[in-house]
């Protein structure tokens, strides 16, 4: 157990959580935030965010790299950490347990673990998920390019991401299952007034079936009983069906430890406040009757206010001084899957990177202290070229302590061009590229020089030693550029290749090599394969990996 006690620890960093983190790090609350999977949350699976106050319109993933670095401007340290137990919550100091067996201590705690999106339950959804059924249009809908499309849902999600999928697709219909959308008409016109949008009412997925892919869809009308069958196109190899029907609340582990109601949710008094005194929970995890971003910061706002008036109550009780001790701005790198108000980088258009990039990753280069070698095996390809000059001008960033090298692909190698990252003595450390590592995956490329030629992301001694005794293994992570899920599973490989030789882990972009998603069947991202063997879809821990590989073991 760590002997370092906290005033607060914020449990989840969607919106809510980093919200209550900024109030706590304005007040010079000694505050940590754990998440154990993407920064942001739910928000950052929405394409597009309309009303946001003050924010015309903004990408979900953007707004929260916005709210992430004003959160670290204050001090305030984001850990990436799944919180797995809540051992004593009744104590002045409340202590939990992540999933990796480390436990933290706190004056309060603050539950913001938000919500995990609904499964409908028909017959076929689990069998297809990633290959066919997806649940995150950001992440999933450019595989489905040309496709036709199915959204299941009525409300705000259902409407807007019927609209954004409309520029992958050749055409969505938006299957709702009662006479109308739940949502305001102007969310609603999204989908009605878009031509390349149709909406079915009273329609509900029966079942879908399929061999390697989703093939084939029974759609039943709830009042006349009527049912449709919907049959693979000629030419297509499978179509979409993203679900967005809602959420269910992220609560399993709080059931007998806090009161929650029937839906599982947790029962907050005005303030915030649990049943149990010092325990506040804060956004889509609480009983409410509106679940939107706007919603949630503002409880995140009103936990941090109340948990610091019981946080210096307590001091003054206990007789402890109460420090306003200003910190200063914290790093997230190894921490989160974001750089500090990253940009996605745009398709190439001149230069790769934008011109505060350089600003951005000083800071990461400054702890660099061995040189790292970005060898480029081109293949005499357009994409080949780009990679190339792409890793140019990356390396450009930090010339003493990153080198580039050109170097035709010897012909056992797949997936080309591919980037991969040779060590200060010249060896190959097994961090792979196949593809270009732009958008959210700069956050992989930056990591991962910052694994072999820096300190390395944090990760606990007992974790180093499992992953150094790993068995040989090939990792592929199959990606889309536009995931923010992928980053953290990318990572997650990589750091266990640069520790173990033994592993390679390559990152590779799906829509550059077709035929890997093709004899794969991958309709979803992130893909982990290990050895060649089942493709594991989604985001995934660093633990859940290491024992992935571990199971491989003869």
């Amino acid at each position: 157990m760590s002997e370092h006690i906290y005033d607060l620890i914020i449990v989840g960093a969607g919106p809510a959580g980093l919200t209550a983190g900024l109030y706590a790090g304005r007040a010079t609350l000694d505050t940590l935030i754990l998440e154990g999977n993407s920064v942001g949350g739910q928000v950052t699976t929405t394409s597009v965010v309309y009303n946001y106050p003050g924010v015309a319109e903004v990408d979900g993933t953007e707004l929260m790299n916005k709210m992430q670095k004003q959160v670290a401007d204050f001090g305030v340290e984001i850990k990436h950490a799944e919180v797995a137990k809540y051992d004593d919550l009744t104590a002045d100091v409340k202590t939990v347990t992540d999933a990796n067996g480390q436990q933290y201590q706190a004056r309060s705690i603050i539950i913001s673990g938000g919500a995990n999106p609904k499964k409908v339950g028909f017959p076929g959804e689990e069998k297809f998920r990633g290959r066919g059924v997806a649940y995150c249009s950001t992440c999933d809908g450019e595989l489905f390019t040309g496709l036709q499309i199915f959204v299941i849902g009525g409300g705000y999600a259902a409407a807007e991401e019927a609209d954004y999928l409309s520029r992958y697709g050749k055409h969505v219909t938006v299957l709702v299952r009662g006479d109308h959308f739940t949502c305001p008409p102007l969310i609603a016109s999204r989908a009605l007034d878009n031509p390349k949008v149709s909406v079915k009412y009273n329609t509900e997925v029966e079942s879908v079936s399929g061999d390697d892919y989703l093939t084939e869809a029974t759609l039943v009308n709830n009042k006349t009983g009527e049912k449709t069958v919907y049959h693979l196109n000629d030419g297509d190899q499978t179509f979409g069906v993203f679900i967005y029907i809602g959420t269910q609340p992220a609560t399993k582990n709080l059931e007998g430890v806090i009161k929650l109601n029937q839906q599982g949710y947790i029962i907050t008094d005005s303030q915030r406040q649990t049943n149990i005194p010092g325990v506040f929970a804060a956004g889509d995890i609480i009983e409410k009757s509106l679940r939107q971003i706007v919603t949630a910061t503002a409880d995140g706002a009103e936990a941090a206010t109340a948990a610091e008036k019981y946080i210096a109550d307590q001091k003054q009780r206990l007789g402890i001084p109460i420090h306003a001790e200003i910190k200063q701005p914290t790093k997230t790198v190894g921490q989160t899957s974001s750089l500090d108000n990253e940009e996605e980088v745009a398709p190439h258009a001149g230069n790769w990177l934008s011109a505060d990039i350089d600003q951005q990753l000083k800071p990461i280069f400054a702890r660099l202290t061995k040189t790292v070698t970005l060898q480029v095996l081109t293949n005499g390809t357009p994409l080949s070229d780009q990679l190339l000059g792409f890793v140019t001008e990356f390396a450009g960033l930090d010339a003493d302590h990153m080198k580039v090298e050109k170097q035709a692909a010897p012909q056992n190698v797949k997936y080309l061009p591919q980037l991969r990252l040779l060590d200060d003595t010249g060896n190959d450390t097994g961090l792979h590229y196949a593809g270009i590592p732009t958008g959210h995956e700069l956050n992989s490329l930056v990591l991962g020089i910052y694994n072999v030629a820096g300190p390395g992301q944090t990760i606990s001694p007992e974790m180093v030693e499992r992953i150094k005794a790993l068995p040989e293994a090939t990792i592929k992570i199959g990606v889309s550029l536009t995931c923010h899920f992928c980053p953290d599973v990318v990572a997650a490989c990589q750091r266990m290749a640069a520790l173990n030789p033994k592993i390679t882990a390559t990152m590779i972009d799906l829509q550059h090599f077709p035929e890997l998603r093709k004899a794969k069947n991958i309709m979803s991202v992130p893909a982990t394969m290990i050895n060649g063997g089942p493709v594991i879809f989604g985001s995934q821990t660093i633990d859940q990996l290491v024992t992935a590989v571990e199971k491989t073991r003869p």
